[in-house]
């Protein structure tokens, strides 16, 4: 279910952003996708840095830098969007004039310029990259241009919240994301068997 437009349709909107449901997805969404994207991140750039020695580390300072900044809004829409709601049902209609600092503005559009153009770069040394097949690096790209621009930003820019091409991008992510992980098991896998001792012949003296 979308959520309602805050402007347009407020008692929908408080509603919605006062369910249990709202809470749960929140802080599974802005809590633990974070600390799992920068794991990832930091996985993939151990894989693929030695190939790409330029583009790697600076793909993972800026996408690490924008997921560090994507905390301000994370715990807006997690912990204080509820409490708005819960208020303005409770009849404080002024509630929803409340208004943040510009700071928080600059703050999150810093995260998505830095989320956006940090994840680009590290698609694009993945498909250059010959440990990782091209499509899936132009895939991460891709997934990440539609995810934050046509799914975060224009969302926040138009009815102040996600739209649907969010998942979209989510699923291009995590579709890339899944089979950079496995090559890179499969890699580890190859390379354990080479330095397995049964896979070495060695001489006995009798």
């Amino acid at each position: 279910m979308p959520q309602p437009d805050q402007l347009t349709d407020p008692e929908s909107w408080a509603h919605f952003v006062s369910t249990t449901r709202y809470l749960v997805s929140h802080i599974a969404t802005n809590l633990f996708g974070p600390i799992l994207g920068i794991l990832g991140t930091v996985a993939l750039t151990a894989v693929i840095i030695p190939r790409s020695p330029g583009l790697a580390p600076t793909g993972l300072v800026l996408a690490v830098a924008g997921q560090v900044l994507f905390s301000v809004p994370a715990v807006i829409s997690t912990f204080v969007t509820p409490a708005i709601g819960r208020a303005y049902l409770e009849g404080n209609r002024d509630v929803m004039a409340l208004t943040f600092p510009e700071s928080a503005t600059m703050i999150t559009v810093l995260a998505l310029l830095f989320a956006v153009a940090g994840n680009v770069v590290l698609g694009i040394a993945a498909a250059r990259s010959p440990v990782i097949p091209r499509w899936v690096g132009f895939t991460w790209a891709v997934g990440t241009l539609i995810f934050y621009l046509l799914g975060a930003a224009l969302g926040m820019a138009t009815t102040g919240a996600s739209l649907l091409t969010q998942p979209v991008g989510a699923a291009l992510l995590t579709v890339s994301g899944a089979v950079m992980a496995r090559d890179a098991l499969r890699r580890r896998a190859v390379a354990g068997d080479e330095r397995s001792p049964s896979a070495t012949t060695t001489s006995v003296r009798p």
